[in-house]
């Protein structure tokens, strides 16, 4: 029996299968070549100001919750998870502003702000969007899912018709509200995976569930606790952590991986191995064997990287009142903003901006009378060769000169500290796909909707997780990808425990 794993790059998606495998006895190392854990979920300082550099929005928090009850854990003696009211505050260039929240009668007074006859059919939207969420409860949260074959596993053909699977998610968001205000701010809930709303299946209205149902979270202290509670876990349960150090290539032999070698010269044998890192730059640059690479990557273009992002942190002298902790500055055209990105391939004439301000919530955050703002901007992943570098300062002034145009006046005048990522950034810290935030793109024609196999195809004791394997990007689904990497090994090769745990 395997009892030896080697988990190449720690983090969230990463540290849960180190978590579940290292709970039923199996001896986890993992390798991480940056300075401390957490992948994209990261933080950085400075002037007093404290910044999570990577996911600011936390949903599901049920996933966290299993994960570590996996391993006989409370998550809440590790981790202060507060609900944050409203979700988002959402601004539009025609002075149009509305609270995204899940108090539905506050809600509801929203609506009705910019259309009666669109809050009339509000509840009808959200009984679509709740079962959408309870079929996914039955596959997508529970199992790994790669095709429709896994799907009729799961599910009777009744409920496959149910999920609606000849629409868009547009087309669901336009069939249930006519107002552009509405449309735009509903459909855009599916850039928490990183996809047009145009190429997205409408099953996944279910994000608007996510929001209002389940609702919108914020850990005490910076989302990087997440990844700090992760990590006294993983000491709790013996597992060893090797921080910058970086893996040079991986050996294999028989369709098994034999070597995987690190930087400085070791070379570890495992049984077997999780790679943290994307599915296609692990084979791009770390798989020696030709052949097996070229064979692995033969369908790659059906898994497209989703967007990347100009990221900008900014610590601003004074306070900014009519925002709230979650912003949206919406595009003037949604359409062509879309298209520019997802179809021409180029970062938006007018995008949308997303400005979060922890320290609205959070007073630790940001030094008393001032803001600490992360905002992104989504563009679309990078081209082989492009550098960002040349476009950042002519796209760092369309941002800012938004969102002085929207209500944030002087903002250049009051920053005091800024600290940017461009999408050549992302790539080199986080070996992500193009500078990919959320995986692969959720496209049902391209690839009906289904990410990579967390099982490798070409070799037998490898398995992914992360944004790109089932189901995608965000923190809760990429630690339910470590979860579900984590059973496909515990079915497939047992515990070296006398039982083995499988969560629901």
């Amino acid at each position: 029996m395997p009892e030896n794993v080697t988990v190449i790059g720690g983090g969230l998606a990463g540290m849960a299968s180190a978590i579940r495998l290292a709970g039923e006895d199996y001896n986890v190392t993992i390798i991480e070549k940056g300075e401390r854990l957490g992948g994209k979920l990261n933080q950085r300082t400075g002037k007093g100001y404290i910044f999570d550099t990577g996911p600011s929005i936390l949903t599901l928090p049920w996933v966290l919750e299993e994960l570590f009850e996996a391993v006989g854990k409370d998550v809440h003696d590790y981790l202060d998870i507060q609900r944050i009211e409203p979700g988002w505050r959402t601004f539009f260039e025609d002075g149009t502003t509305i609270d995204l929240t899940s108090d539905l009668p506050k809600m509801l007074e929203e609506l009705k702000k910019v259309s009666e006859d669109d809050a009339s059919r509000f509840f009808e939207y959200l009984d679509y969007c709740h079962k959408m969420y309870d079929l996914s409860m039955k596959s997508f949260y529970r199992d790994s899912i790669s095709g429709v074959s896994d799907l009729r596993a799961n599910h009777s053909l009744k409920e496959m018709w149910a999920m609606d699977p000849f629409h868009s998610l547009n087309q669901t968001t336009e069939r249930f509200f006519k107002d552009k205000h509405l449309q735009q701010m509903f459909n855009f809930l599916i850039m928490y995976i990183g996809s047009s709303p145009y190429d997205a299946p409408a099953m996944l209205s279910q994000m608007t569930h996510v929001q209002l149902g389940v609702g919108v979270f914020y850990v005490q202290g910076g989302m990087y606790k997440i990844a700090e509670a992760m990590e006294s876990v993983l000491e709790e349960l013996g597992v060893e952590i090797r921080l910058e150090t970086e893996v040079e290539k991986v050996v294999t032999k028989k369709k098994q991986v034999k070597e995987v070698h690190l930087a400085g010269g070791d070379v570890l044998t495992p049984d077997l191995v999780v790679s943290n890192l994307e599915v296609i730059p692990f084979y791009e640059h770390l798989l020696e064997s030709k052949k097996l690479r070229k064979k692995a990557l033969a369908d790659r273009k059906k898994f497209e990287p989703t967007v990347s992002g100009l990221v900008l942190l900014l610590g601003v002298d004074s306070n900014y009142d009519k925002l709230g902790h979650h912003n949206f500055f919406f595009s003037e055209d949604q359409e062509k903003e879309f298209q520019q990105v997802f179809k021409e391939k180029k970062p938006a004439d007018d995008p949308t901006v997303y400005v979060g301000i922890s320290s609205k919530s959070d007073s630790s955050q940001a030094p008393p009378g001032k803001e600490n703002m992360f905002v992104l901007t989504h563009v679309p992943a990078l081209q082989k060769g492009e550098d960002w570098n040349k476009n950042f300062s002519g796209y760092r002034d369309v941002v800012l000169s938004k969102l002085e145009r929207m209500g944030m006046t002087g903002l250049r005048d009051r920053i005091e500290y800024e600290y940017t990522f461009t999408p050549n950034d992302i790539e080199s810290l986080y070996g992500s796909n193009g500078g990919s935030i959320y995986g692969v793109v959720t496209d049902r024609k391209l690839n009906g909707g289904f990410k990579m196999d967390t099982k490798s195809s070409v070799v037998d004791n490898l398995y992914f997780v992360g944004g790109a394997t089932h189901p995608g990007g965000g923190v809760p689904m990429v630690t339910l990808s470590g979860h579900m990497a984590a059973n496909a090994i515990l079915e497939k090769h047992g515990s070296p425990k006398k039982s083995c745990k499988i969560l629901r």
